[in-house]
């Protein structure tokens, strides 16, 4: 049997991550907040305060849509701004007890509801060598731009 070509491993690929895709945001709905929110609140649990601009590049975010969405968790006492202490022009997004306590719980769940979905299917290996083999393919289709 012939290895599938470009195309079809597209395809493939494309299905598989759109699927996944769905369930995952069937998971963040299920914590009552919206996608975007619940991005930037797990990228200041997990990497802590952050400028607005590097939040925004981390989530692939403009900045008008990094900017109204930290306004939305402001609003809602989950996130507060500071200026950077260094450079005055950078604000410093970080987490506050009542985003910590929305995050955390939430985060979990979706951990687990992902766990769930990929461990049903794939082996411990298997999603190693998955990994690897997005991550080898990811760099080669960037640096090729």
């Amino acid at each position: 049997m012939a290895a599938p070509n470009g195309a079809h491993t597209w395809l493939v690929l494309s299905k598989a991550a759109r699927s996944v895709s769905v369930r995952a945001h069937e998971s963040i709905a299920k914590s009552g907040l919206g996608t975007t929110d619940f991005a930037i609140l797990e990228a200041l649990l997990h990497k802590g305060p952050m400028p607005v601009n590097a939040i925004g590049k981390k989530l692939l975010l403009t900045s008008g849509s990094i900017t109204t969405a930290v306004d939305r968790l402001v609003a809602k006492g989950c996130v507060e701004r500071t200026d950077d202490p260094n450079d005055r022009r950078i604000r410093v997004v970080e987490l506050t007890k009542e985003g910590r306590a929305q995050i955390v719980p939430a985060f979990e769940r979706h951990e687990k509801d992902l766990e769930q979905i990929i461990a049903s299917v794939l082996t411990a290996a298997e999603r190693t060598t998955l990994v690897d083999l997005l991550r080898k393919l990811g760099t080669s289709a960037e640096s090729e731009r």
